[in-house]
């Protein structure tokens, strides 16, 4: 069993796209209209076949108080991970991202955490060389 797809609500899903494929550079896998809105994916263009993320509308009654609990509260929804987070800050920041969390170092790695202008707050994670999950036991 594989994780083959995850979803993410979103505020407006064409702002999404962009947001995800210009300022993030994921790209674009599937856009099918489905009525007033579109099953639309993208995947990262590191992983070949990879998992693809749900770009899905935020528009059942559920997800406001959901989505505002968590940014109220300073919890990512979603976590990438990157192999340089400095740069990765750099990059981003540079293309005007907004990150509620600098790089920190977090022990077993660094995490940083961006505004994602779609109602999503995203960590993003390097993990440090040496460690793995049998050093948590």
């Amino acid at each position: 069993m594989k994780i083959s797809l995850t979803s993410l609500f979103v505020d407006d899903q064409r702002a999404a796209l962009a947001f995800y494929t210009e300022v993030l550079g994921f790209k674009k896998r599937h856009d099918i209209p489905l009525g007033e809105n579109f099953w639309l994916t993208v995947e990262s263009p590191e992983v070949v076949d990879g998992p693809e993320l749900l770009l899905e509308p935020a528009g059942h009654p559920a997800v406001k108080p959901y989505r505002d609990a968590l940014m109220e509260d300073g919890i990512p929804l979603a976590q990438f991970s990157v192999n340089d987070i400095e740069a990765e800050y750099a990059r981003l920041t540079s293309r005007g991202v907004v990150f509620t969390q600098p790089p920190t170092d977090i022990g077993t790695a660094f995490v940083a955490v961006l505004n994602d202008t779609c109602g999503n707050l995203i960590q993003l994670i390097e993990m440090k060389p040496n460690w793995n999950d049998a050093d948590a036991s």
